[in-house]
């Protein structure tokens, strides 16, 4: 296998999927199409390196295709170097399916994505994301054994979202003892972005902590039940960069970090879940550090759900899944040490981490 050069995403050429796919440095692409269930769906296969690809499956209702072939594509890069930084043995992927995810969903939808998983020999191992759940996975694995994050009463380790959100709250006080010089949250005013399965983990955890909750989304019944549920305040969608904040959570979508948002927020911190919150890795990592903003890499933060759906493969054990989850911590920590003596971005001294072992287990494999 090739050695790993992640070029920075300002290189990739934006139109052209095959310009696309050799800019990103993918492995493989799959266009899946069924008439009869409604499944449109692609899967993308960044790098097996380390072992075959593991990532959710996002149900999005995309503005257009080539929104849909973008979005995929960064995702499953991200996922290559987030196991890769995790110290798992899996590569990176990830699979989306068009469509809106409050009213296309179907069992036959599901049993016929997972023959197309399954038509993949292994090589990639499917789980949830944004739009998808538990439920969703036990009809998939009705038709193919490379699927995580089943129901514990199918002998899975459930919904992988609790480990994401204790990762990323364990992300968020590495990140505070970082800028403030300690991780107390009490009083602190964090502003959360999404409030899906992870987000609403996330915000109770950080309430717990003491801190001083904001939250937005994009369904408001969502921030409904949150306000009811936690007494937390809410603002509407765009108002979140405005927000008086220490600290920007984005749980929802990625490239929120753009030029625009970046020069509104008025925080100290970004540390969320989300994946690719950078719109450009390079520019908006740079943008953030003029502004004296400290960020955490989304793929390193972010990593528990991930560290919990690989455990499943290996038969589940909850305490390490909470070790492995808790180690985060100090990577981060870690990281910005790193980032600070090199007179680099966080996400470039993350990325430096991840390549390493890729280019260490390639040059290994290639010796067999």
């Amino acid at each position: 296998m090739s050695v790993v050069k992640s070029k920075p995403e300002i290189d990739v050429p934006q139109e052209g999927i095959f310009s696309q796919i050799e800019g990103y440095e993918h492995e493989q692409v799959a266009f899946f199409n069924d008439k009869a269930s409604g499944l449109r769906s692609i899967v993308a296969i960044h790098n097996t390196i380390l072992g075959p690809s593991l990532g959710g499956t996002r149900f999005w209702n995309y503005n257009n295709e080539a929104e849909a072939v973008r979005d995929v594509l960064r995702l499953s890069r991200g996922m290559t170097f987030k196991a890769a930084a995790a110290g798992l043995n899996l590569g990176g992927g990830k699979a989306i399916i068009i469509g809106n995810s409050r009213t296309d969903k179907s069992e036959a939808l599901f049993r016929r994505y997972g023959k197309f998983v399954n038509s993949l020999g292994g090589k990639y191992i499917t789980a949830e994301d944004v739009g998808t759940n538990t439920q969703d996975m036990e009809w998939i694995a009705l038709e193919t054994k490379h699927v995580t994050g089943i129901p514990e009463s199918m002998g899975g380790s459930g919904d992988p979202s609790p480990f994401t959100a204790y990762g990323t709250f364990l992300g968020i006080k590495a990140s505070a003892k970082q800028m403030f010089g300690n991780d107390d949250l009490s009083g602190r005013k964090v502003a959360v972005q999404g409030i899906g399965h992870v987000g609403e983990v996330l915000v109770k955890h950080l309430i717990e902590a003491g801190a001083k909750v904001t939250v937005t989304d994009i369904h408001k019944d969502r921030i409904q039940h949150m306000v009811k549920t936690y007494g937390v305040s809410a603002v509407e969608s765009d108002e979140i960069y405005d927000v008086d904040m220490d600290i920007y959570s984005p749980c929802a979508l990625g490239a929120t970090l753009n030029t625009e948002n970046i020069n509104r927020l008025k925080c100290h911190i970004v540390a969320g879940a989300a994946n690719n919150q950078l719109a450009d890795e390079k520019l908006h990592g740079n943008m953030l550090i003029e502004k004296g903003i400290l960020y955490a890499p989304d793929f390193v933060i972010n990593a528990g759900g991930l560290i919990n759906v690989s455990c499943e493969l290996e038969g589940y054990n909850r305490e390490r899944v909470m070790d492995q989850t808790e180690k985060i911590y100090n990577r981060l920590l870690e990281i910005y040490t790193i980032a600070k003596e090199d007179n680099i971005t966080t996400q470039e001294a993350a990325m430096q981490l991840a390549i390493k072992r890729l280019n260490d287990i390639a040059s290994l494999n290639s010796r067999r």
